[in-house]
C-alpha cells in the first residue's frame, strides 16, 4: 500500500464511520486534492462534506476551529504546511489553548493535515519542516507518519483525537509503497498516540528519526551493519508527545545516540531528544550525542546546493 493510499482510506473511514468528520482544504473536492489523498471523497460524501475553500488559509481554518468548537471534527488539509503560517494564529490561540483557558469545557477535535518539509526543487518559502515549531506548543498533538502503517493508524488516531493535531505528512513519501499486514486494513485499527516504533533493533548505537528521515536512517543502520556496527532505528512517529520512554529504553541499551530531521538544528527535535537523555540517561552515554539535520540556512532552490542542506547518505570509502 502506497502512503497516499493509506491516507485516503483513512479519510474514507473515518468519514464513513462518523458523520461529524468532513474535510476542507483548497482543491480537495473537485481536483481530487492537489496530491489525490482526497480522490473520489466529494463523489463519496458530497460537497456539504468535502470543502473545496479559496486560497485563504487564515479564513478556512479559522472556520474549522470554530466548527470544532461545535462538536464537529473537521480534517484541514494545507496545500503545504509553509501556507499554515498564514493560519498560525488560528491553530495555536484558538485551538490549541481553548481547552485550559475554558477549564476543559470547550474540546477541539480537529486535524490540520498536509505535506511538510523539503520536497524537491521549490525554495525557501516552500521548504521548511514544521515538526519543532508545532512540537513548541502545548495543546498540540504533532505526528509525524513514515510508513503506510503510521499513515493509516495514525490518521485514524488523529480524528478521533479530541485534541487539535497537527499531521505532518511528506510530499515525497505520497508513491511510496510499504508492506502491510492484515490487521492495519481492519477499520478499526489505529495507531497509539505519543508511542515510538523500533523500526530494526541494534545493540550499538541509536538512530532517532521521523517522517522521510527514518528511511535514510533504516539505510545508514544497513551500511553499518556490512561494517560490523548493529544501529537500532527509532521511528518517532509522535513529536508532541515525545516517547521519551522508548528512547532513553533504547540509549540505555546501545549507549550511542544520534538524532536525524530535515529541519533547521537550532531548537529542534533533535535538541528536545538530546536534553531528554542527559535528563535521564546521561550516566549511560559511552560517547557524545550525535545531531544530524538539515543547515542552518534557508532552503537554496539551486538542486546542488538544496541536496548539500538536508541529510544524505553517503557511503564510506573503505581504506
Amino acid at each position: 500500500m502506497t502512503v497516499r493510499e493509506a491516507l485516503n482510506s483513512a479519510l474514507d473511514e473515518e468519514m464513513s464511520a462518523d458523520p461529524s468528520v468532513f474535510l476542507m482544504g483548497e482543491e480537495v473536492g473537485e481536483y481530487q486534492g492537489a496530491y489525490k489523498i482526497t480522490k473520489g471523497l466529494l463523489d463519496k460524501y458530497g460537497p456539504d462534506r468535502v470543502l473545496d475553500t479559496p486560497i485563504t488559509e487564515a479564513g478556512f481554518t479559522g472556520i474549522g476551529v470554530g466548527a470544532a468548537y461545535q462538536g464537529l471534527r473537521p480534517v484541514v488539509e494545507f496545500m503545504t504546511f509553509n501556507f499554515s503560517m498564514q493560519a498560525i494564529d488560528h491553530i495555536i490561540n484558538s485551538a490549541a489553548k481553548s481547552n485550559y483557558m475554558s477549564a476543559g469545557q470547550i474540546s477541539v477535535p480537529i486535524v490540520f493535515r498536509g505535506p511538510n518539509g523539503a520536497a524537491a526543487g521549490v525554495g525557501a518559502q516552500h521548504s521548511q519542516c514544521y515538526a519543532a515549531w508545532y512540537a513548541h506548543v502545548p495543546g498540540l498533538k504533532v505526528l509525524t507518519p513514515y510508513s503506510a502503517e503510521d499513515a493509516r493508524g495514525l490518521l485514524k488516531a488523529a480524528i478521533r483525537d479530541p485534541d487539535p493535531v497537527v499531521f505532518l505528512e511528506n510530499e515525497l513519501l505520497y508513491g511510496e509503497s510499504f508492506p502491510i499486514k492484515a490487521e492495519v486494513l481492519d477499520s478499526s485499527f489505529s495507531v497509539p498516540i505519543g508511542k515510538a516504533k523500533i523500526e530494526r533493533e541494534g545493540k550499538d548505537v541509536t538512530i532517532t528519526a521521523f517522517s522521510k528521515m527514518v528511511g535514510y536512517a533504516l539505510q545508514a543502520a544497513e551500511i553499518l551493519s556490512k561494517e560490523g556496527i548493529s544501529a537500532e532505528v527509532i521511528n518517532l512517529r509522535s513529536i508532541r508527545p515525545l516517547d521519551r520512554a522508548a528512547i532513553n529504553a533504547s540509549v540505555r541499551k546501545t549507549n550511542r545516540l544520534v538524532t536525524v530531521e530535515e529541519g533547521f538544528p537550532q531548537h529542534g527535535v533533535g535538541a528536545e531528544i538530546c536534553m531528554s537523555v542527559v535528563e535521564d540517561s546521561f550516566e549511560y552515554l559511552d560517547a557524545p550525542v550525535e545531531r544530524i539535520a538539515g543547515a542552518d540556512v534557508p532552503m537554496p532552490y539551486a538542486a546542488n546546493l538544496e541536496r548539500l542542506a538536508v541529510p544524505q547518505i553517503l557511503l564510506r570509502k573503505s581504506a
